[in-house]
């Protein structure tokens, strides 16, 4: 997704669909490739940053001589981060098509949103160039950045570019040379392309990005949404039974008997740290399971024989204490 053509693609690829009801039954390929996929659920974590980044849309419109405010999405590994930029980046995608249809008379539509990854060991150059790389901008080893950059701010203005997506910001380190470059970069471009950035990254607010001089300018002008684990019980809501809830009424399986992972939902928030991202691919996982096998349903059991992420595994292990140090 990090070109134009492959962001137009997702965003405009309707979105998997749990069976209705009444409608014939899908093929074991389709339910395979259905659970593969899966719904994307509605979490509080999308409808914060779906908040926010409209109201940043709205307070930078007309701003000119700074640069617009932006926003961060932070938090561990598997809690959400990139689904929920997604989800909000392909909203604003199809609303905004909607609301501008493109004139018969030109050849190409606006390009409202720009998806992008930040490369290991980002340089100012390399991150221009991933920039251009999105809209197809000719870029030749004897360009120097500033060129690129030129390039990349005259094509984004003239694309209609209003939301810009930067995922894995963590990479990012203005602690050493190329690293404060390339975080140079970003606030030249948000300072001269008429968009509003929003970044993610894993624990941002612990790496060095908000380190030092160019920490304070960015810190400064960035809002932070952190997307954590989901609490079993949050007041008088539970914010992860419900989500396991909606998650099982997507499911497509044949003999799955509805509040099954409901009712396993304090197992199912040890097993995987209330992640979002790890209860997603274990239930993927179960259903896929369940259809390869035949058995066509979720159990504890079927659950426990499945091997989730590291990192998960890692959460559930119990921790072993140190014998104490003698003398």
């Amino acid at each position: 997704m990090t070109t134009w053509q492959g962001w137009q693609h997702f965003a405009t690829t309707p979105p998997p669909t749990p069976p209705k009801p009444g409608t014939p039954p899908r093929s074991p390929e389709e339910r395979l490739a259905y659970h593969s996929a899966f719904v994307t659920v509605r979490t509080s974590a999308i409808d914060t940053l779906a908040r926010q980044v409209r109201t940043l849309m709205l307070l930078g419109r007309h701003q000119q001589t700074t640069a617009r405010p932006s926003l961060i999405v932070t938090g561990p590994a598997a809690a959400g981060k990139t689904t929920a930029l997604l989800e909000v980046g392909r909203t604003y995608h199809l609303a905004h098509t909607r609301k501008n249809p493109a004139p018969h008379s030109r050849a190409h539509h606006q390009v409202p949103v720009a998806y992008l990854l930040v490369p290991p060991g980002a340089t100012a150059k390399t991150l221009a160039t991933e920039f251009a790389r999105y809209l197809g901008i000719p870029v030749t080893t004897r360009m120097t950045q500033a060129q690129i950059t030129s390039a990349v701010c005259h094509t984004y203005t003239q694309a209609g570019v209003r939301l810009v997506l930067i995922d894995e910001i963590h990479r990012l380190n203005p602690r050493t040379t190329t690293g404060a470059e390339a975080a140079d970069l970003l606030k030249d471009l948000t300072e001269r392309i008429k968009a509003t950035f929003v970044y993610t990254g894993i624990d941002v607010a612990a790496t060095p990005l908000f380190a030092g001089v160019r920490g304070a300018q960015l810190a400064g002008r960035a809002s932070l949404i952190t997307c954590g684990p989901l609490p079993a019980r949050h007041g008088t809501r539970r914010p992860f039974p419900d989500l396991i809830t909606d998650m099982e009424a997507a499911l497509d399986l044949q003999q799955h008997t509805s509040g099954t992972l409901r009712r396993h939902a304090s197992y199912l928030h040890q097993r995987t740290a209330g992640r979002i991202g790890s209860l997603a691919r274990l239930v993927r996982q179960a259903a896929i399971t369940a259809i390869c096998d035949g058995t066509e349903r979720i159990t504890k059991k079927s659950l426990e024989a499945i091997q989730l992420d590291h990192l998960a595994e890692e959460a559930r292990r119990p921790r072993t204490r140190r014998p104490a140090q003698t003398a």
